[in-house]
């Protein structure tokens, strides 16, 4: 049988060590190749009902005023059963380097392929997308890559065909990425967000979802997937 193809697309947030923020969170959309086209182009022609053509969709532009836009670019994804979204909410509370021989950049890594691990299998081929950041170089790709075929022992590295950043405002699918990864991390802050608009898409999520973002959902579930990871405790904690 041929291997298929998977376009994965990921975003991440408070991903630094010492930015202060509790937990870090990371996103992947997943879309087999053959359906990517037609997605991007759904996802445009939604902008364009809503006089939002040509706008880089983002978390931190939900407003009131185009609520009803960011709930049906939401309601496309859970209605599209190409896509497939996975979030991994990483508390950092008790993180102790030292006690496992790892830096945080070490630590970033492992995340990523507990992030990944329920997309990527040795019977396809990936390409992965990830939004242009300060951070993220071309030395940084070339790690993720190697981590993750030596993860699933494609010590060959054809498994990963690519990894490449984008702008996100020219690649629909991370800007959905960035808009549900938004409200996972929104909705795992001790206090709920100021703006009526998120909290009412953050409630469309969880009754879209069936899940409230706060904890794991089953291993299992393949739509929209949430783990959230704690550091294991150590005598140091």
């Amino acid at each position: 049988m041929q291997k298929e193809m998977t376009f994965l697309y990921c975003d991440e947030s408070c991903h630094l060590e010492h930015d202060h923020q509790a937990n870090m969170v990371l996103a992947a959309m997943a879309c087999s190749q053959k359906n990517v086209a037609k997605t991007h182009k759904a996802l445009r022609q939604i902008k364009e009902a809503y006089g939002m053509k040509g706008i880089d969709v983002k978390w931190n532009k939900v407003s009131p005023a185009k609520l009803e836009f960011y709930l049906a670019w939401v309601d496309y994804f859970f209605d599209n059963d190409a896509l497939r979204f996975r979030g991994l909410v990483a508390h950092k509370a008790n993180l102790q380097h030292d006690q496992f021989y790892q830096t945080h950049e070490d630590w970033y890594y492992k995340m990523y392929y507990f992030l990944l691990d329920r997309h990527i299998h040795n019977q396809g081929f990936f390409h992965i997308f990830l939004d242009i950041k300060d951070t993220c170089g071309a030395q940084r790709r070339d790690k993720l890559k190697t981590v993750l075929c030596n993860a699933n022992h494609d010590f060959q590295m054809d498994l990963i065909r690519d990894i490449q950043a984008v702008h996100s405002h020219e690649v629909e699918l991370i800007q959905l990425t960035d808009l549900l990864l938004g409200a996972v991390m929104a909705n795992n802050r001790p206090n709920p967000p100021e703006s009526l608009a998120k909290q009412a898409l953050i409630q469309h999520i969880q009754k879209r979802s069936g899940y409230t973002l706060k904890h794991s959902t089953p291993l299992g579930e393949a739509k929209f997937n949430l783990f959230h990871w704690q550091a294991r405790k150590t005598e140091a904690n």
